[in-house]
């Protein structure tokens, strides 16, 4: 059975039974929702996800492109790729630099 996880996204076909999925298991969602592009996904259940974003520099009126790297949650119902483009949403700390879940593949 699939919860609603109270964002606006389809809930994976596929069922799973890893309780931290916040589809089928018990993970609850909140806070910050990215979207970005997994760069590797050699580690089990964890992606890394790189975001680019623009940042204002006032002093110049300009803004400048940064990027940063996070590790994510890839619960087995949705299994996530190198080279996909995956929105992530924050969670309650899963490990040590994990703080993230995947909640969908965007296409």
């Amino acid at each position: 059975m699939t919860r609603n996880i109270g964002l606006d996204v389809e809930a994976p076909v596929e069922e799973c039974t890893d309780p931290n999925c916040p589809f089928h298991g018990t993970l609850a969602v909140r806070g910050q929702v990215f979207t970005g592009s997994v760069v590797a996904s050699k580690m089990d259940k964890t992606v890394v996800v790189k975001r680019t974003f623009e940042k204002l520099i006032k002093k110049y009126e300009r803004h400048e492109k940064r990027q940063s790297k996070i590790h994510a949650h890839n619960p087995p119902c949705i299994d996530a790729k190198e080279g996909d483009e995956v929105k992530i949403a924050e969670c309650r700390p899963l490990s040590k630099t994990k703080t993230f879940v995947v909640i969908e593949v965007t296409k």
